[in-house]
């Protein structure tokens, strides 16, 4: 399935007294199981059928012994369209909710909007007051640290390079998880492997445009085939409310790990613990091993 305006989630703890984390912080984040809503349509009859006959919605009218009440071909072919139409609109609608949902938290101070969920499956925070938009002429990705060759990617540059998918299940650190989530990108390790790591490298910092969201990984976890910069979510670029148009995605830790709005990625002599490590989450997140939870891992 990680995004809160202004002031953090509530952080509720779990037995051992370790801090949960307030979402992907998209944490972009509903808790249905299948990422739907579950709402359907129904049609009213009129107390007529399509032949002219009396209906049983009619006064006086009786329904027929042992059989239920009679339904008219207008009512049938109605309640067919009224079917037909919301299935249509499903996609739009549920569009809308999450751009409505997602700029709500950004100027919503008492964090309310955080609490409801969105028919993508995410629930939406941020941990900044505010969060600039970036544009892909805009947009830049800075490689720096202990490496021999820094570079700075545009949006353009990153599309370019070899591409990676997953299709994973996103697992929120409290409690909600979205099935069969697509992310594609370009694996860390081949920004790394350009960047050319020195020796003394043991760790990674990821550094975010909201100016206060960061992460951290070791080098060792930062090279696996399932992290990596993402630029496309559910087969469409990342929206800002989701950490568009870069975030990262660390498919098997919890998604406060997938930092969003990337800007940087700084090779380290060190793990330095991120934004939600300062608040008392598992450096390792790992899903299922780490914050005292034991959700399925997904991978």
């Amino acid at each position: 399935m990680s995004e809160q305006s202004g002031s953090r989630p509530g952080r509720p703890r779990y037995g051992s007294g370790r801090e949960r984390d307030a979402g992907d912080l998209d944490v972009s984040e509903r808790e249905s199981p299948d990422g739907s809503d579950g709402n359907g349509c129904h049609g009213n009859g009129n107390g007529h059928d399509g032949d002219g006959r009396e209906g049983p919605d009619t006064p006086g009218a009786e329904a027929r012994p042992g059989k239920g009440p009679a339904v008219g071909r207008r009512v049938l072919l109605g309640t067919l369209a009224l079917g037909a139409g919301g299935l249509a609109a499903a996609p739009y609608l549920q569009g809308g909710l999450e751009k409505f949902l997602g700029a709500a938290s950004q100027v919503d101070p008492t964090g309310v909007a955080n609490l409801l969920p969105n028919g993508g499956g995410f629930r939406f925070y941020n941990v900044a007051a505010s969060v600039p938009t970036k544009t892909a002429a805009t947009y830049r990705l800075k490689i720096d640290g202990l490496v021999e060759r820094p570079r700075t990617y545009t949006l353009a540059e990153l599309k370019a390079l070899p591409q990676t998918r997953t299709d994973l299940d996103v697992q929120c650190v409290t409690g909600w998880r979205v099935p069969k989530v697509p992310f594609e990108g370009v694996r860390v390790s081949d920004l790394l492997d350009a960047a050319g790591v020195r020796a003394e490298g043991r760790a990674l910092r990821f550094t975010c445009f909201d100016g206060t969201y960061s992460e951290s990984l070791t080098l060792s976890q930062a090279r696996r085939d399932d992290v990596m910069v993402a630029l496309r979510m559910q087969d469409k670029p990342i929206s800002k409310d989701h950490g568009g148009p870069v975030r990262l995605y660390v498919a098997p830790m919890y998604f406060y790990k997938s930092a969003k709005w990337l800007s940087g990625i700084s090779v380290t002599d060190q793990v330095e613990p991120g934004y939600w490590e300062e608040y008392g989450y598992d450096v390792d997140g790992w899903v299922g091993r780490s914050n005292g939870r034991d959700d399925t891992p997904t991978v």
